[in-house]
C-alpha cells in the first residue's frame, strides 16, 4: 500500500473556459512545492507546440506527447504528480488508468472538454468525472449574449467529432445561443 493515497482531480467545461489554464497553475503550484511532476497530452493536439500543453493566453509547460491510455502505465512513472490535457482526445481506457495511477499515491490532475461540439458527452470524461475525487467545471463567456457559456459551439462545416481548432471553429456559447445556433 502507498503511504499516501492518491487523488483524481478533473477540470472540465466548454472551450475557451480556461482548463488549461488551471492545469498549468495547479501543476505549477505542486512543482513549487517541491513534487516531482509528469505532464501529457494526447499526441493529435498539435496546436501551439508539439511538446508542450498551451493554454489560450500561451502560457506553457514541457509535455509528452501520448496516444493513448496504455502509454502511461508503461512508462513506469516515478512521480507524485502527473498531469494530463485534453483527456477527451483519449480512449475509454482513461478513467481505470487514472485510477490506478491513483491506487499507486499519485495525484493525478485531469483537463478535457466535457461535452462535443453537439453538447454530448465526450469521449472518456463521463468516465473520470464519476471517477474524480474532485471537480471543476469552468465557464466562458457566451459571444453571442454575454451570459456565462457552458457550450462549445462550432462554427465550421466538419460533421468530425474531433476537429481541432481554435477561434476559427468554435466559440463559447450559454445554453440558450447554443441550442438558438444549432436550430438555424
Amino acid at each position: 500500500m502507498p503511504d499516501k493515497a492518491g487523488s483524481i482531480e478533473v477540470i472540465c467545461g466548454c472551450m475557451f473556459s480556461g482548463k488549461t489554464e488551471e492545469l498549468i497553475r495547479r501543476v505549477k503550484v505542486a512543482k513549487s512545492a517541491g513534487f516531482s511532476i509528469a505532464v501529457f497530452k494526447h499526441s493529435a493536439d498539435k496546436r501551439y507546440n508539439e511538446t508542450s500543453v498551451v493554454s489560450h493566453n500561451l502560457n506553457a509547460i514541457d509535455a509528452l506527447p501520448i496516444e493513448n491510455s496504455a502509454a502511461l502505465l508503461s512508462l513506469n512513472l516515478n512521480c507524485q504528480v502527473v498531469a494530463i490535457d485534453e483527456a477527451q482526445f483519449f480512449d475509454n481506457e482513461l478513467p481505470g488508468t487514472c485510477t490506478k495511477l491513483a491506487s499507486r499515491g499519485i495525484r493525478v490532475i485531469i483537463a478535457g472538454l466535457d461535452m462535443d461540439y453537439k453538447g454530448q458527452p465526450f469521449g472518456p470524461m463521463p468516465g473520470l468525472v464519476a471517477i474524480a475525487d474532485e471537480v471543476t467545471k469552468l465557464e466562458a463567456v457566451c459571444v453571442q449574449c454575454g451570459s456565462p457559456a457552458t457550450y462549445s459551439y462550432r462554427t465550421s462545416f466538419s460533421e468530425s467529432q474531433i476537429l481541432i481548432g481554435e477561434k476559427e471553429s468554435y466559440e463559447p456559447r450559454c445554453r440558450v445561443c447554443f441550442i438558438d445556433g444549432t436550430l438555424a
